[in-house]
């Protein structure tokens, strides 16, 4: 028996050129590695370019530059304004309705410039008038150095776009306090990280009121995020008021200021908040930024110059060509496990230069097109060697399955010690099929061996092709006979279910063929030879196995469930019926298909009757019970020829109409004996 391994490894090894990759099938698109990987990373270039153009791929970069941004945790400038906070202390201490009067703001600003406050920015927007005596001690307040928060809306309605711009009351700008607009506008999925373009910005007037020159970024800049909440300098506002006592010494002196709602304990993101808003550094703490705290971080960005650049098409679309060509490199020879790790030092690569750009260069190059790029090429190459590997053993497995099995032949691959006879006891679904009168076809052709061949060819294979797509193992060919069985040697749960489906679809195989032939009888005027066909199915327990002799074996099955399925095969005729199961096997098809018994029948080589079933494939539940009604008459001896069941049962179950035509056929020949 060990021979045979080595005649396998011979046969293998004579057919070099099926199984070398350099060898293609005629049309072969890709004839060399060059060729795919030219395409593949063509096709790469033109998806990653239509792609690009989803809102979700915008988001998902914008997503990549949260995290790349915030990475090293920076940290506002040592330099940076000093928040005073209207939060949760302030309301305690001062105790008065919301909102304050505007003297105790008018009160705020004097101590913080006596405190020797460079600018003072208020976040409050004091659009309407209150009380004369309020609204004059603010006026009284503020000057030059100080900005009040503007408001400008956009309202979209199908009529028109109308732009609302909300401004303090004209008697404070022309007392000389500045106007800010403190809108902000929020991308797509709800996280703020484009500075705003206002000419009169909240923070570009802050800027120009402290006198100190700040940068005009182009539009769409983006922001760098300094940490959580609360990372700016914060004092509560009831402090500010009397700093002498609650503050250290010249804590303002020289600094800028801005006054703002700031809730000590910052909100979760989903439950939002009172003007406080996601920023890139959301991600880590998944806490919300008070509305002052925005300003002061746009603030230090124009300022210092902090702002972030995106790159624009050029830059992207070189970094992705280059990543293109970087992976065609990396897979240029072949593909294994270490082009996994080449993609994953890739990656880091990519995440790690952009960062780079972020933090030395303040530009953003998105790492997620190199990256896409990358990884389509490394992997679309690596499935075209996984395709190409699993070509070369299917060719190898067809050159096998001349002599066994394909499913054997795999079986065999990974286990050669199954090279030997033996078997096993299994429950299988087993088929036979077998074209009706087809020995009377063949003695018409019998002068034309050829058309009879390519008529058995053209036969043979879309029925075995069904019973190959349905998991069925064929075990042999006797004729124009097929025999085949399900669960074995592979295992199937549903293996009787399987054989159905596939004697259903060979009877429309066997329908198509009969078109086919129509056509060409037609076309040639040959004599036409419609082709019949009937199946036996039944399931039960076999041996299933390597059956033979030492030196010729193949893989099939016995028993006494396989000569049932062989003999309902040959009774089908016998009831105008093109399929007939076991009892087991309609018994486990029965929640998926209507099935009927036909009748009970005592086969060659039993003597218990075997009551033998079809399948129904259209809705006839509600004739059944007349059908079961007609089968106790039949088997108790009470049915007749002039039954009324022989007139009204074909008409409510068609499929049945040759079956009922020859038990009725049966009844008369009986009853005309002797």
């Amino acid at each position: 028996m060990m021979a045979r391994p080595a005649a396998l490894q011979r046969l293998q090894a004579e057919r070099p050129i099926e199984t070398r990759s350099s060898q293609r099938p005629p049309g072969w698109p890709f004839s060399s590695r060059g060729i795919r990987l030219l395409v593949l990373a063509l096709v790469t270039l033109i998806t990653i370019s239509l792609i690009s153009r989803l809102p979700a791929w915008t988001l998902t970069e914008l997503r990549t530059f949260d995290y790349l941004s915030t990475v090293d945790d920076p940290t506002p400038p040592a330099d940076g304004p000093i928040i005073v906070a209207i939060d949760e202390p302030a309301l305690a201490d001062i105790n008065a309705q919301w909102p304050w009067p505007r003297s105790l703001h008018a009160e705020l600003v004097k101590q913080l410039r006596a405190a020797g406050a460079r600018a003072i920015a208020l976040d409050i927007i004091m659009a309407e008038p209150s009380t004369a005596e309020n609204d004059q001690a603010i006026t009284a307040a503020v000057g030059p150095d100080v900005v009040l928060a503007g408001d400008e809306t956009l309202i979209k309605t199908p009529q028109a776009d109308q732009l609302l711009r909300t401004t303090p009351l004209p008697q404070m700008t022309d007392a000389g306090a500045r106007t800010g607009i403190a809108s902000i506008t929020l991308n797509g999925d709800g996280i703020f990280r484009n500075i705003p373009s206002y000419e009169d910005g909240f923070a570009m007037e802050l800027a120009k009121a402290a006198g100190i020159k700040a940068l005009h970024l182009p539009a769409g800049s983006l922001i760098q995020s300094f940490g959580p909440a609360r990372s700016y300098p914060t004092v509560s506002y009831y402090q500010a008021l009397d700093p002498k006592n609650f503050l250290p010494p010249d804590i303002f002196k020289g600094r800028v200021v801005l006054v703002g709602l700031s809730l000590q304990n910052a909100p979760e993101i989903d439950q939002g908040g009172a003007d406080a808003y996601a920023t890139p550094y959301t991600v880590h703490t998944g806490k919300l930024i008070s509305g002052v705290e925005v300003q002061a971080t746009i603030y230090d960005n124009i300022v210092h110059g902090l702002a972030i650049t995106e790159a624009g098409l050029l830059p992207v679309a070189i970094c992705i060509l280059i990543s293109v060509i970087l992976a065609a490199i990396t897979v240029w020879k072949s593909t294994s496990w270490r082009t996994l790790v080449a993609t994953a030092a890739a990656v880091l690569a990519f995440a790690a230069a952009s960062y780079a750009g972020i933090r030395f260069g303040h530009v953003f190059v998105s790492p997620l097109g190199p990256t896409v790029a990358f990884v389509a090429v490394a992997f679309g190459q690596a499935a075209f060697d996984y395709t190409e590997e699993r070509r070369q053993k299917r060719q190898i497995t067809l050159a096998f399955a001349q002599y066994i099995s394909p499913d054997l032949v795999k079986r065999l691959s990974n286990d050669p010690s199954q090279l030997k006879l033996g078997g096993e006891r299994r429950t299988l679904s087993v088929l036979f099929s077998d074209v009706r009168g087809f020995t009377t076809i063949a003695e018409t052709m019998k002068d034309d061996p050829e058309q009879l061949t390519a008529l058995i060819n053209r036969l043979l294979t879309p029925l075995s092709d069904v019973v190959m797509d349905h998991g069925g193992t064929i075990d042999k060919y006797m004729g124009d006979c097929i025999m085949a069985f399900w669960n074995a040697p592979l295992d199937d749960p549903d293996h009787a279910l399987h054989a159905v489906k596939a004697s259903i679809a060979m009877q429309d195989a066997i329908a198509t063929l009969n078109r086919e032939l129509e056509r060409e009888s037609a076309a040639t005027g040959r004599p036409l030879h419609i082709l019949k066909m009937g199946v036996g199915i039944n399931t039960g327990e076999c041996i299933v196995g390597n059956m033979g002799s030492t030196r010729r074996f193949d893989y099939s099955c016995l028993g006494d469930s396989v000569n049932l399925a062989s003999r309902l095969e040959g009774a089908s005729k016998n009831y105008g019926i093109a399929l007939l199961l076991g009892e087991e096997t309609a018994r486990l098809v029965s929640d998926r298909y209507t099935v009927v018994e036909l009748d009970r029948i005592i086969v060659k080589g039993r003597t218990v009757p075997s009551p033998v079933f079809t399948v129904l494939y259209g809705s006839h539940r509600a004739a059944l019970p007349d059908h079961n009604a007609f089968l106790e008459a039949k088997y108790a001896g009470r049915l007749t020829v002039s039954d009324p069941a022989f007139e009204t049962l074909p008409k409510a179950i068609p499929e049945l109409s040759a079956y009922y035509a020859l038990m009725r056929s049966n009844l008369a020949q009986d009853d005309a004996a002797p």
